[in-house]
């Protein structure tokens, strides 16, 4: 897949109409306000028999599953290259580092046999030179179906179809213009198997089809690709598909290193980028770039539109103007970041909490890509198999994946973070609390008799606990803000056998087997932080599905 050169980007607090209901929840380890409005939801007005007007709610359910369940993180298997493993061979690598969402560019036969019986969901692609019969005649995509994909699934588990590539990108054919009528074509033969609904038909995109990118708010498609992009739309809102786009923050940074500043488009800033038009602030370039996106649709009256990212990373290695831009330091942290950023639900400003899938590219160095050096060196491994550096595909631990060396990549392994003297003990206990449950810290170590319990003092544990959350969370000054009571410090406040941890490593302070079966019999903050969560998440939804099955019983 080529990559487009992306331009730079840009929150308001949502407001809420009156009678909306308002839930807090905890998602993914982090805090979210779930927000319902009987008005704006779908679905249809009904009287009872009592002469009571009731809302037939058809949207509720998938609102709520949103919340409840967290983006997902994929990876793009590319096979420009000469020196790759097999596919059963990519697989079980694939297995081993607990990757669950897979994109492939074409739909090779081994390629399919190999993710059989895996339960690993698979994204395939028509390739653009296929687009052209694909879409002048029917039994052209019927029969591709027929002996391409249907021998393979649903033991391969087929969950997409991309009918194209960055059609409007694509310099030798007039791509574009064909992919409409051949993503028609392919969902008809789907139906046609009773397919429709379980197989999503879209297409991919690159960040060129905006016009207009920053402010995020005046985000708007570029006016030479109407012809293609309204039929498109349409497609995707009828058909409730995604709309696909290939997004790299890395090229901004590249082109304009001394307008667009590094730790933006890393997710590492301190500072906003504020968008006048909405008030609203964006901490790093993706977001701005997705949100432009947002409001481009909008201003076409594509609304209810979902956004999947089916492209984005950042590479290791590059020619010598990308010296300063692609290393393996930044390839680290850029991917750890999206990842955290997307399973912990944070959204975007115009659309906070809201998941969002993205693909990681990609799982390989392609050897085959032409152009700058940095094309054959986007992957996240070599083509035997070792890491080009590690990662956490769960994003459990911030997305870093601990190594030999415990340490972080870009060397912010000399701050510490630690709880202000001068913070009252309110402040500290409300602090504390939340770092042990939607946090997501483990806060065994500050357990009686483990080696962080003394001195037993609110100060004491909340600085081991404080310290834990800011390494796994980027090492950012906002990751020791916790209201004002966290401070940086220079010096390691390690003691005895209490380690306090560095960016990107785990906890090396250990507990007994003893006292850890102890503390077990007390569940821990993030334990009771998650089955309440779930047991939210399915309250509500068995509310709400009550309610409905009562509205037209009634």
């Amino acid at each position: 897949s080529s990559k487009k050169k992306k331009k730079l980007p840009s929150l308001k607090l949502p407001s809420f109409e009156k009678g909306s209901k308002i839930v807090h929840s905890f998602i993914n380890g982090e805090a979210h306000l779930l927000h319902f409005s009987p008005a704006s939801a779908s679905g249809s007005w009904n009287t009872d028999k009592f002469g009571r007007k009731r809302k037939t709610i058809d949207s509720v359910f998938f609102f709520f599953a949103d919340g409840c369940y967290g983006g997902k993180v994929g990876v793009c298997y590319g096979r420009s290259a000469d020196d790759l493993p097999t596919p059963a061979k990519v697989v079980q690598l694939i297995k081993q580092h607990n990757i669950k969402y897979v994109r492939i560019y074409d739909y090779n036969s081994q390629v399919l046999k190999a993710f059989a019986n895996t339960s690993i969901e698979l994204m395939i692609g028509v390739p653009n030179s296929d687009l052209k019969p694909f879409s002048q005649f029917q039994s052209n995509a019927d029969t591709w179906l027929k002996n391409s994909v249907l021998p393979y699934y649903p033991t391969t588990k087929i969950t997409y179809i991309t009918v194209g590539a960055e059609s409007t990108d694509d310099p030798h054919t007039n791509a574009s213009s064909f992919v409409v009528p051949a993503m028609q074509n392919v969902l008809t033969a789907l139906k046609k198997v009773g397919l429709s609904r379980r197989i999503k038909v879209s297409t991919t995109l690159s960040l060129g089809v905006l016009s207009r990118s920053f402010p995020p708010s005046a985000g708007a498609f570029n006016s030479s690709y109407a012809y293609f992009l309204r039929p498109m739309l349409e497609f995707l809102a009828e058909n409730q598909s995604p709309f696909m786009v290939d997004l790299y923050p890395y090229y901004a940074y590249r082109d304009s290193p001394n307008n667009v500043s590094l730790d933006y488009v890393l997710f590492e800033s301190s500072s906003e980028v504020i968008d006048p038009n909405t008030g609203l602030l964006y901490k790093n370039m993706f977001d701005a770039q997705v949100d432009a996106l947002y409001y481009a649709l909008t201003a076409l009256n594509f609304r209810t539109i979902k956004i999947m990212v089916t492209e984005t990373g950042w590479p290791t290695k590059g020619s010598p103007k990308e010296k300063g831009a692609a290393s393996p330091d930044n390839a680290e942290t850029y991917n750890s970041n999206i990842i955290r950023h997307t399973v912990t639900n944070q959204g975007t400003p115009s659309k906070p909490g809201e998941a969002m899938d993205v693909y990681i590219f990609s799982l390989f160095n392609e050897n085959r890509k032409t152009g700058l050096d940095s094309e054959r060196n986007w992957g996240l491994f070599y083509p035997d198999q070792t890491s080009v550096y590690q990662l956490d595909f769960t994003g459990k631990n911030g997305g870093f994946r601990s190594n030999s060396s415990g340490g972080n990549s870009r060397g912010r392994s000399e701050s510490w973070c630690i709880a202000s003297s001068k913070a009252s003990e309110i402040e500290l206990r409300g602090a504390l609390d939340w770092a042990c449950g939607p946090g997501n810290v483990d806060c065994t170590a500050i357990q009686p008799s483990q080696p962080c319990f003394q001195p037993d003092t609110l100060v004491s544990h909340a600085s081991f606990v404080f310290n834990s959350y800011f390494q796994q969370n980027g090492g950012t000054d906002v990751a020791c803000s916790f209201g004002g009571v966290g401070v940086k410090v220079n010096k390691d406040p390690s003691y005895d056998k209490c380690v306090y941890i560095t960016a990107g490593g785990r906890n090396n302070t250990k507990a007994t087997n003893a006292s850890a079966l102890n503390s077990s019999a007390s569940t821990s903050h993030g334990n009771e932080s998650l089955v309440w969560n779930l047991s939210l998440c399915l309250v509500i939804l068995l509310s709400f599905s009550l309610q409905t099955t009562n509205s037209q019983a009634l």
